[in-house]
């Protein structure tokens, strides 16, 4: 137990643990195997070729050995005169062997480096082919210099015997010793080994290289959270109501939640990763957002056939739009929303400012009292009561439908608050509206139309401080009318005043008023003009056709 602890803290070190280190060692042991290999094919085939080489070497000269006359005739003759040391030493010398054997038939040497071996026999056991069978060839075996790689060629008798063949009266034996042998190999292979060596440092330097590239691009995240990163995208994707959708540069689909399936009529198992989101959900229109590179945020298109609030996001790195995600919703889905808290925010502004005004009315009531001024307190009372009374009796005749009078009656005491001399045209009218008609969406309008209104004449004096508002009925319209006393919009904003953004109050607001007027008006294809009004301010008239547009 106490060994295989620090073996096992050893290993636990040698782990790799971070995705470069993982890469590092996987391309390094790549790096090793390959080099492994070429280093035994490197040294196999020299070994091969070498060894190839120096046997025909010592076979070519064995065979210029047996071919000489002089060695032939000193041989039949028995080399009285010890011709053949002498021609086989110069030989030797001439071509770097390690010997020059000539031998009989039996084996008896005529010649040998080591003169005290002449007259002994030949040793290795390898002569059989070249006596019994006239054969050259190349053999390694073990002689008494060690082994050696050599070459036999026979020599034949100078004359013919008497059926006129000329028999095989001893051979010549070329040898090179294995141990020299290697030495060269060794000595041929410096160079390879050199090349291989730098290899192996060239490739631990690409795989540093590479480790690092692929640390950067993958933002330096590890494995592991790569993969959770992936899992909690999926379950974050499908746990978002709305349609969310990520594509490429060229507008093909990388991504696509179920939401977002379920809005293009696609089944959950349909595969969309490489389909272009044109020919998924037309209508998007990415190019102005992956053109600039800049985002966009609600805004209104057709997807579908269906009219849906689009955010648009494009995707950066380094400094480089990769592509875009898309997230969008039902147009109606959030106008149901927006309804119902339109109500909501209506019906606390009406109570916020009745109990304002009404808390201002008590403070001044109980004042007179207090000065023992009881008729003046009365006639506020009566006057106060009076006034709202008239206000919400004239709506009701003229305005049977309780949104729209609701959000005229709202406006009416906010105006009140600010000490806005608010004037409804007494002969007003707003009992025909059609069904088709949103009366929600009739309240966006007023509501933006006369709270510009009256912020356009708040900071002028208390005397022209007027807003005027007419409605009718009669015709094939309906036509609403706001006007103001204040400064007028400046001719040169005339053209950008429904714009989304652009707004005359400052850059504390985000100017989305007249904007989202122009986009209720369009979808109930209404119409508005700007004009100045008879108080010098601006007039806003808008025109809503009773008869419903025809959807082809």
């Amino acid at each position: 137990m106490e060994f295989r602890r620090p073996v096992a803290r050893l290993f636990s070190l040698l782990k790799p643990k971070t995705l470069q280190q993982h890469l590092l060692f996987m391309v390094s042991a790549l790096v090793l195997l390959q080099i492994g290999i070429s280093w035994y094919l490197v040294s196999h085939v020299t070994a091969k070729i070498l060894r190839e080489q120096v046997g025909q070497s010592a076979l070519d000269a064995a065979h210029m050995v047996a071919r000489i006359p002089t060695v032939r005739q000193a041989l039949y003759a028995g080399d009285p005169d010890g011709f053949i040391q002498v021609i086989a030493e110069n030989i030797r010398h001439d071509i770097g062997a390690e010997y020059v054997v000539v031998a009989d038939t039996t084996g008896r040497r005529y010649s040998h480096p080591v003169v005290e071996r002449i007259g002994q026999y030949f040793v290795g056991g390898d002569t059989g082919p070249v006596v019994h069978e006239g054969k050259s060839y190349v053999s390694e075996a073990v002689g008494t210099l060690g082994p050696s790689l050599r070459g036999f060629s026979p020599i034949y008798s100078p004359y013919p015997d008497e059926e006129g063949d000329t028999p095989v009266i001893g051979f010549a034996s070329v040898g090179y010793l294995t141990r020299n042998l290697h030495a060269t190999i060794r000595q041929n292979l410096q160079r390879p080994m050199l090349f291989i060596a730098a290899m192996t440092m060239l490739g631990f330097l690409c795989a540093v290289l590479i480790a690092r590239h692929l640390k950067r691009i993958t933002l330096g995240l590890e494995p592991s959270q790569i993969a959770n990163l992936y899992l909690e995208r999926g379950a974050v994707l499908e746990a978002i109501r709305e349609g969310v959708v990520a594509v490429d540069r060229q507008g093909s689909i990388r991504l696509m939640n179920r939401a977002a399936q379920g809005y293009a009529g696609l089944s959950p198992d349909d595969r969309m990763e490489g389909r272009p989101l044109d020919e998924v959900l037309p209508g998007f229109n990415l190019h102005r957002a992956m053109g600039t590179g800049e985002a966009e945020y609600d805004m209104e298109r057709t997807v579908n056939g269906l009219p849906m609030i689009i955010n648009t996001v494009p995707l950066r790195h380094g400094g480089v739009v990769k592509g875009a995600t898309v997230s969008f919703r039902r147009k109606d889905e959030l106008d149901h929303v927006a309804r119902e808290l339109a109500r909501v925010q209506q019906y606390i502004e009406m109570l916020r400012v009745q109990t304002h005004e009404y808390s201002n009315k008590l403070h001044t009531i109980g004042g007179l009292i207090q000065i023992q001024a009881y008729q003046e307190a009365l006639d506020l009372v009566v006057k106060e009561a009076t006034g709202y009374q008239d206000i919400i009796r004239f709506l009701q005749q003229t305005v049977p439908h309780p949104v729209i009078a609701a959000i005229i009656l709202g406006k009416y005491s906010r105006a009140k608050e600010v000490r806005v001399d608010f004037h409804i045209d007494p002969e007003s009218s707003m009992v025909d509206v059609p069904e088709w008609i949103d009366q929600e969406a009739v309240v966006t309008i007023l509501g933006n139309l006369i709270d510009n209104a009256i912020e356009a004449v708040v900071d002028q004096p208390a005397s022209a401080r007027r807003v005027e508002l007419s409605f009718t009925d009669l015709g094939n319209e309906l036509i609403f009318e706001v006007g103001d006393s204040g400064p007028g919009i400046p001719p040169g904003r005339l053209e950008h005043v429904f714009s989304k953004g652009v707004s005359t109050k400052g850059k504390r607001r985000r100017g989305l008023g007249l904007y989202l007027v122009e986009l209720r008006l369009e979808d109930m294809n209404g119409n508005i003009t700007v004009s100045e009004s008879e108080q010098g301010g601006a007039l806003f008239t808008v025109a809503i056709p009773k008869a419903a547009r025809c959807m082809l």
